[in-house]
């Protein structure tokens, strides 16, 4: 028996693509397999302890992936211009998620940011990642020959978007889906006016979530003085500064993390980077910000040889995206940043993070297949918001 492969997973060998496409897809998977070996060394003591089996989180992450691998060929196999035009039913379907989860949300650890639909644990806000890209690279792509009246639709929802997620409350997920809005925003050529006043608004909002919600007041407090409370406030971070501290310049090695045996909270998600620095020191940190660096560089390198508008603006989100969320989560983990719940990418346990990521991926390399045969500027069109009636043929 025969199975044909569906059209649209039906990819062109590796070989016959550009360099900078096949650079990125061997990146990509360099940092996918190197987060699963990282994903096994944090988990293996804790999924031990509680299931008896130590592969426990590995196995349920590779089923996830194999899901993530579906999503990241179709995002190869498919034109950016038709994920362009599909963008706004994606983005609406995630707002509903979004919406579900104030109503019937599970929390946990005081959020509400889950809906269970059986055996999975669905996480609207990071579903919802690649197709706000999508949109806003189109909104923002065709900025000056929208009307008003869209403009305003487009920001409403992307307000309300933002809005929600606070209200979750994730004031992380909020911060890094403004600034990536921003970033595309100024990428797009926006009036640096306009996005000057979105930053000051958006500060004065990031600061009355502070002062609505304690659990943020006593982050902010925990990471201005962390030795002030370290058995309570910042039991977090004070464990997560051991941890990269005892591993050096070369690191404990590989699986001989201390500070994972019970003494890091959340070690294989939002800590995963204080194991990794552990097992290999100072000198496998810089690495991986070196090897952070070179994927920024190569996706930059592809907004900047992409002629097309929406490509150009789509490359830039998806780097910014991986990147800059890298960045947080690794901030956090030294201590550069407040505490927040920002997995990090390929690498962090959690399905619906890693599903996002490898379409993001997905679509990044997608543009950098289309850099040599782009045809002249052909923007993807806004529906309008209300019909147009025809005139009939004299």
């Amino acid at each position: 028996m025969s199975f044909a492969i569906p059209q649209w997973l039906n990819l062109a060998p590796t070989a016959t693509w550009n360099r900078t496409a096949r650079l990125l897809h061997w990146l990509v998977f360099f940092w996918l397999v190197c987060g699963l070996l990282i994903l096994l060394s944090a988990s293996y003591d804790l999924a031990l302890n509680e299931s008896g089996n130590g592969f426990a989180y590995l196995i349920r992450q590779g089923v996830w992936l194999i899901l993530g691998l579906v999503g990241f060929r179709w995002a190869i196999a498919t034109p950016i211009q038709r994920f362009g035009q599909w963008a706004p039913v994606g983005l609406g379907l995630c707002l509903i998620g979004l919406v579900l989860t104030l109503v019937a949300g599970t929390t946990i650890n005081g959020a509400s940011r889950w809906l269970i639909v059986g055996p999975l644990q669905i996480q609207p806000s990071e579903l919802m990642k690649p197709f706000l890209i999508l949109q806003s690279a189109v909104v923002f792509g065709s900025w000056s020959r929208l009307r008003w009246s869209q403009r305003g639709f487009w920001l409403v929802i992307f307000l309300l978007i933002l809005g929600i997620i606070l209200k979750q409350p994730n004031l992380s997920t909020a911060t890094l889906c403004g600034s990536l809005l921003w970033i595309i925003a100024l990428a797009a050529g926006l009036p640096l006016s306009q996005l000057l006043l979105t930053v000051i608004a958006g500060g004065l909002v990031a600061g009355l979530s502070i002062l609505r919600n304690p659990y943020q007041q006593e982050r902010i407090l925990a990471f201005l003085d962390p030795w002030h409370d370290p058995l309570d406030k910042s039991y977090q971070l004070v464990q997560s500064l051991l941890a990269i501290g005892s591993g050096g310049t070369w690191g404990t090695g590989y699986g001989l993390s201390v500070q994972k045996l019970s003494y890091l909270p959340i070690q294989n998600t939002d800590f995963i980077f204080s194991v990794y620095a552990e097992e290999f020191g100072l000198v496998g940190s810089l690495l991986f910000l070196l090897f952070l660096c070179c994927f920024g560089s190569v996706g930059f390198w592809v907004a900047l040889r992409s002629r097309r508008t929406l490509n150009q603006l789509v490359a830039t989100g998806c780097t910014t995206l991986l990147v800059l969320q890298s960045l947080l989560n690794i901030g956090v983990a030294s201590g550069a940043l407040p505490t927040t719940g920002l997995p990090l990418p390929f690498v962090s346990y959690g399905g619906n993070a890693l599903l996002s990521s490898l379409f993001i991926a997905g679509l990044l390399i997608r543009v950098a297949l289309e850099m040599d045969d782009e045809a002249p500027e052909n923007p993807v069109p806004i529906p309008p918001l209300k019909t147009v009636r025809r005139r009939s043929p004299a």
